[in-house]
C-alpha cells in the first residue's frame, strides 16, 4: 500500500477544507493576525534574521507567521493543494516564503541546504513510519549549533482513544474526516503510526541533536478533541478519572558544532 500517495490525496481533500474553516481562520491570519502558540512562541524565542525550515507545514499559516517576525523561511509539504494555498497567502500577504511540495524523506534526500532552524508543530509525526529517518533528516537540514523545535500532541491521549502507545511496524488505516469545524462528513483513507516519546526523543539524541529541554502541557491551544474545557482563554483541558491528562509536550534541541 503507497502510504504516500493515500495520504496525499487526503490531504489535498483535508487542505480545501481547512482554508475555509473557523478553526484556521485565514481571514483573521490575511488581517495581520499569528496563527502561533503561546508555546512556541515562549519556547522557541526570537526568529528574526535566522533561516527557518518548516517541516510538514500544512498550507504555510504558521510558516508565514514566522516570516512576520523576520525569519527567511522555507516550508516543506506532501500535499500539493496545500502547497499551491501557501504559495498564494504568501503573494497575497507580500511575505519571502519559499514552499516546496514534497514528502519528508525525499525532501531530506534531495536538499543540501542547512538552517539555524527547523520547526515542526502538532499532529506531524503519526504520519511518518520512521522516525530515525525523520531525525536524521532534522540533524541534516540544521547548521551546526543550529536549534531543533517540536509542540506535538501528547501521545497519552491516543492511548485513552483506544491507540497503541508504542510503535508497531503495521499502520493504523482508517476512514475518517477532518478534525475542523466545518468538516462535511465525508471520510477519507488515513495511514498513521503510532511513536511513544522515547522514540522521539532517542531518534533525535542518536541524531545528533542534544536535547536542551523537553515540556509537557496539560492544555492544549487547539479545541480538537471530544470533551474539551476551555478553563483559560485559548488553553482546552481534558480529563480522565477527574485527572488532567497530558495534551501537548515540546522538545528543543541544538545540533552539535
Amino acid at each position: 500500500m503507497d502510504y504516500l500517495k493515500i495520504n496525499k490525496e487526503s490531504w489535498n481533500k483535508r487542505t480545501e477544507i481547512h482554508v475555509a474553516s473557523k478553526f484556521y481562520d485565514v481571514d483573521r491570519f490575511l488581517q495581520g493576525n499569528t496563527s502561533l502558540q503561546d508555546i512556541e512562541l515562549r519556547e522557541l524565542g526570537p526568529v528574526a534574521g535566522k533561516t527557518l525550515l518548516h517541516l510538514q507545514c500544512h498550507f504555510g499559516l504558521d510558516t508565514l507567521s514566522w516570516a512576520r517576525l523576520g525569519a527567511k523561511v522555507t516550508g516543506v509539504d506532501l500535499s500539493s493543494t496545500a502547497i499551491d494555498k501557501a504559495n498564494l497567502l504568501a503573494k497575497q500577504t507580500a511575505l519571502d516564503a519559499r514552499f516546496i511540495c514534497s514528502d519528508l524523506y525525499s525532501f531530506g534526500e534531495n536538499s543540501t541546504e542547512q538552517y539555524d532552524v527547523v520547526f515542526t508543530s502538532y499532529g506531524a509525526l503519526c504520519w511518518l513510519p520512521d522516525l530515525a529517518h525523520w531525525a536524521n533528516v532534522v540533524a541534516r537540514s540544521l547548521k551546526p549549533g543550529g536549534t531543533f523545535y517540536i509542540a506535538e500532541f501528547h501521545p497519552f491521549h491516543d492511548v485513552l482513544s483506544g491507540y497503541s502507545y508504542f510503535h508497531n511496524l503495521t499502520p493504523d488505516i482508517e476512514e475518517e474526516g477532518t478534525y475542523t469545524e466545518n468538516d462535511p462528513g465525508d471520510t477519507q483513507t488515513v495511514i498513521t503510526w503510532a511513536h511513544p516519546l522515547s522514540e522521539v526523543i532517542c531518534a533525535l539524541i542518536q541524531a545528533g541533536i542534544q536535547i536542551e529541554q523537553f515540556n509537557e502541557y496539560p492544555y492544549s491551544p487547539y479545541n480538537c478533541f471530544d470533551g474539551m474545557t476551555e478553563r483559560e482563554t485559548g488553553k482546552f483541558y481534558l480529563k480522565h478519572l477527574e485527572q488532567d491528562i497530558p495534551l501537548v509536550y515540546t522538545i528543543t534541541g541544538t545540533k552539535g558544532a
